[in-house]
């Protein structure tokens, strides 16, 4: 019998303390197979969660009325762009005159509007990218079977333990 046996005992004894000395580990760093299952149950109730709320999205005049002005700023803006190429060739005198008063607006002001339109923009795009469907989570890999075809024991992939086991009758 080896030093390990003479010292611990019966395989019995080997594998308790074995036990003992991985939940001491895990106190310290947490089981990654287990984290992982955990995560996964987790996003799966958020994802549970989410598609309960929105189950029945109201279809009243009122929701159809407030997504269709959610839909106006984006072509009032690029229209309004154009209108004012137009107006500029239409009425320069008075385009200048505009323009003239616009660079009178303080720059506190345009930086109040651009953060305005960056996040009614911003927000727009999370929305889409929380609308898309999440990629499955990843789960790690079954264990490969053991080298004879049984399925894999504890410490089965360690020569010393097996050849200790052999020795030992366990």
């Amino acid at each position: 019998m080896g030093l390990i046996g003479r010292i611990v005992g019966t395989p019995q004894a080997v594998a308790a303390v074995g036990t003992a000395v991985r939940e001491v580990a895990e106190v310290f760093t947490p089981n990654a197979t287990a984290q992982a299952a955990a995560e996964a149950a987790q996003a799966q109730a958020a994802l549970a969660q989410h598609a309960a709320e929105f189950a029945a999205a109201g279809t009243s005049w009122f929701d159809r009325a407030v997504n269709g002005l959610n839909r106006l700023p984006r072509p009032m803006l690029a229209l309004g762009t154009l209108a004012l190429f137009v107006f500029a060739m239409a009425d320069p005198e008075g385009f200048t005159v505009r323009m003239q008063g616009l660079a009178h607006v303080p720059e506190p002001l345009w930086w109040l509007l651009g953060a305005i339109v960056a996040f009614y923009f911003g927000a727009r795009e999370a929305h889409y990218i929380r609308a898309r469907v999440p990629p499955a989570p990843r789960v790690a890999p079954a264990p490969a079977p053991a080298a004879g075809g049984a399925a894999a024991g504890a410490g089965d992939d360690n020569p010393a333990l097996a050849e200790w086991r052999r020795t030992a009758g366990g």
